[in-house]
């Protein structure tokens, strides 16, 4: 110590040789307890001890912690004032760490044991606020989200029951209309997610015969020491799951028990109609239930009989996830996670779950936001999302259409891929558009309509199956007429003859603009200047209509990304196109990717970022011209 360089080192050495020694004697004390008011009372010290101690380092507390969790892992007949005592001496080391593994054991224990325990409400309570707000994965630290897990639900356990989580989950976003701490979201939904596959973790087991977390964490992982496949119910059976002596009116009269690699399932192809085939557990290559999760005709409904305890699990996390959609600023992260669908086969099976969980999907489907809206739709291509799940046929619709026809609506709005939206509809919902058009649901009809004028039908008994659908009700009869009017005025603005140039004057208006494309005929009108006017994206409702239309300007008026996506669909002849000053971003210039022939394009002086740039010089062979100054992309 004399030898130190200053006495800031000396200091520090000094007192980490002092801290070091008391904890070796703490060690040696509690690793051999007699009397527990002994024990009680030198836990106190030991928590004194790391709060008093000058040191700064995380194992100045996270050291008694570890003592504290060894003592309680090797004693477990202690009893529950014991428990008590022991949580609440060591609560001021846990206001800025987390519990080690042990621990969070412990705690687990206590809360399944005690839920009603003021000890749960006043020391758990801000443990589990600073897991949520500061935890970065849960994969690393499981048991963590156990204690959290078992936390709410020792919550949910008080009289007033959900309100009391309500509350909790209240606290956790904050008074504010943004939640300050990013965590919490994803915190909370991983612990969910958890809790929800832990409902069905026996009939997961069942299906694919691997050992459960329960029987890992264990040790149980040969084939003898596992459970039997846990038998599932239907409802209605099929003739060939019955004994040959029991007669068909039995087997309809009464359920029939089988294991889950019995279960029939009806797969449904986009390519081949009514294609059927059976599942079993061992096949190499498993059907997509997602989409199609569904018992054969005979076994048109399966039955999951959760436990109590099970059923009282999945009941506080669903209202959980309820609660998180209902936060403005939470929605698009929360779709987000659940668009890839993280729930297992079985729980979309159960009638219950998805039930509980379409308040979700509605909320995602009113929000007009389209981060947030757009998640309904599948991530990826081949995979399905909640708009097929929920839409008829789907085996989590439980309505006649209202959802899907509010998912249409609200995707129709914001969709640039318009056109491919309206081609898978025509290909695997038609039915369903056509019944709810039936109905008289204006969405509906609105779809239809859009499928006639864009000529996304081909079979002309089909069109003429859908104008009879139109025709039949009053909504559907003048949406119809009205399209044929704007179908004979389409074909006389079509009409080869007119100008090949024209000039709209400064300060024109859409309106102008429909009044003058709707004067005469501009089947020949290649080069249309809209600079320095008053026209938006509204406009490109009838600049699609322009066959010949080659040469496009659009400088420094209000044409923005909607009317962008538009033009991509239906322009795709277009080579010129000028967007200088225009207040176009990313999302709509992603868009003009499927527009091959463009040589010249001006985005100067809009949001252009330089991957976007990057992207569209990759996509457009064609592009000869560009002008991307005051741009990031500059």
């Amino acid at each position: 110590l004399l030898q130190a360089a200053n006495s800031y080192l000396r200091d520090q050495w000094f007192h980490s040789l002092q801290w070091k020694k008391k904890i070796y004697k703490y060690k040696k004390v509690l690793s051999n307890p007699s009397r527990w008011e002994v024990v009680l009372k030198e836990i106190r010290t030991l928590v004194d001890m790391a709060l008093t101690s000058p040191l700064q380092d995380d194992s100045i507390h996270q050291a008694p912690l570890e003592i504290v969790s060894k003592l309680l892992s090797e004693n477990n007949n202690l009893t529950t004032q014991d428990h008590e005592s022991i949580i609440v001496a060591i609560a001021p080391l846990l206001e800025n760490n987390h519990p080690p593994p042990d621990l969070c054991e412990f705690f687990c224990k206590h809360c399944r044991e005690r839920p009603r325990s003021m000890v749960v409400i006043e020391v758990f309570t801000p443990v589990v606020q600073r897991i949520l707000k500061h935890n970065m994965d849960f994969g690393k630290c499981p048991r963590l989200r156990l204690f959290t897990q078992e936390y709410i639900l020792s919550l949910n356990e008080l009289n007033a029951g959900m309100e009391v989580v309500k509350k909790f989950i209240h606290s956790m976003h904050g008074p504010t209309g943004q939640c300050p701490h990013p965590r919490v979201l994803p915190n909370l939904v991983a612990v969910c997610l958890a809790a929800i596959y832990s409902c069905y973790e026996e009939f997961i087991n069942s299906r694919d015969n691997s050992p459960s977390l329960k029987e890992i964490r264990n040790g149980c992982q040969q084939q003898c020491d596992r459970k039997p496949n846990l038998p599932l119910r239907l409802l209605h059976t099929s003739p060939d799951l019955v004994s040959q002596e029991a007669t068909l009116t039995e087997s309809r009269l009464k359920p029939v028990i089988v294991t889950s690699n019995e279960i029939h399932v009806e797969v449904e192809r986009n390519n081949t109609a009514n294609q059927k085939m059976t599942a079993g557990v061992g096949n190499d290559s498993e059907p997509n239930l997602i989409d199609c999760l569904m018992v054969s005709p005979t076994c048109s409904t399966m039955s999951i009989e959760l436990s109590a305890q099970a059923d009282r699990i999945l009941g506080c996390y669903v209202e959980i996830l309820k609660m998180l959609s209902d936060y403005d600023d939470w929605r698009p992260a929360l779709a987000s996670l659940l668009q890839p669908i993280p729930f297992p086969k079985e729980a979309l099976a159960h009638e219950k779950f998805t039930k509980e969980l379409k308040y979700v999907i509605q909320r995602f489907a009113e929000d007009p936001r389209q981060e947030v809206h757009s998640c309904l739709l599948s991530v990826r291509a081949g995979k399905d999302g909640w708009f097929q799940l929920y839409s008829p046929g789907g085996v989590a619709c439980d309505d006649d259409g209202e959802l899907f026809a509010s998912m249409v609506h609200i995707l129709m709005g914001s969709c640039y891929k318009t056109k491919k939206f309206l081609l898978s509809l025509a290909e695997n919902k038609l039915g369903p558009c056509m019944l709810l058009a039936l109905r008289g649901n204006q969405t509906m009809v609105e779809i239809l309509c859009l499928m006639l004028e864009y000529n996304i039908i081909d079979n002309n008994d089909t069109q003429l199956q859908i104008i009879s659908t139109l025709e039949s009700t009053d909504v559907g009869k003048r949406m119809y007429e009205q399209l044929c009017e704007r179908q004979r005025e389409l074909k006389e603005l079509q009409r080869k003859g007119g100008p090949t140039r024209l000039t709209l004057p400064s300060k024109s208006t859409d309106a102008d603009l429909a009044r003058l494309l709707s004067s005469g005929s501009f089947g020949n009108l290649e080069n249309l200047s809209l600079a320095f006017t008053n026209v938006t994206s509204a406009c490109a409702e009838h600049l699609i209509k322009l066959p010949s239309l080659k040469q496009l300007n659009l400088w420094s008026t209000q044409f923005g990304d909607a009317g962008l996506r538009l033009l991509s669909e239906h322009l795709t002849m277009l080579q010129v196109l000028n967007l200088c000053e225009t207040p176009v971003t990313d999302a709509g210039l992603l868009a003009l990717s499927s527009m091959k022939s463009l040589c010249s394009l001006n985005m100067n002086s809009t949001k252009l970022s330089a991957d976007t740039y990057e992207d569209l010089k990759a996509k457009l062979p064609n592009l000869k011209e560009v002008d991307v100054r005051y741009t990031e992309a500059w």
